[in-house]
């Protein structure tokens, strides 16, 4: 592999995770399929939206937690193993809805 695609690749994550940032106040969930969309332009790019969410090394700041299926549920919050987590990040966040946090 080269050096531009890990280039395009990192733009691209980016980009995912600034729009993540830009379009979900704290205690509001996004799909994935939206987020491609809002991102990308195209829905069909989730799974890649997914895998940026799983390459997130800033979590807390870039809130992936926030990133839901199309059907309302968690997905696999890392790799499933922390859905927990990703539930109470979402509860703790909710109950400050309309507070001034974000």
């Amino acid at each position: 592999m080269n050096l531009r695609f890990f280039e395009i690749k990192a733009e691209f994550y980016q980009k995912v995770w600034s729009t993540l940032l830009n379009e979900t106040k704290f205690g509001q969930k996004i799909s994935y399929t939206e987020l491609a969309l809002k991102s990308t332009g195209n829905a069909n790019s989730s799974r890649a939206v997914g895998t940026a969410m799983k390459k997130n090394p800033f979590q807390l700041i870039v809130p992936c937690h926030r990133v839901v299926k199309k059907d309302g549920t968690n997905g696999h919050y890392s790799g499933g193993h922390k859905n927990d987590l990703k539930d109470w990040l979402l509860l703790y966040e909710k109950s400050f809805s309309g507070k001034s946090l974000h």
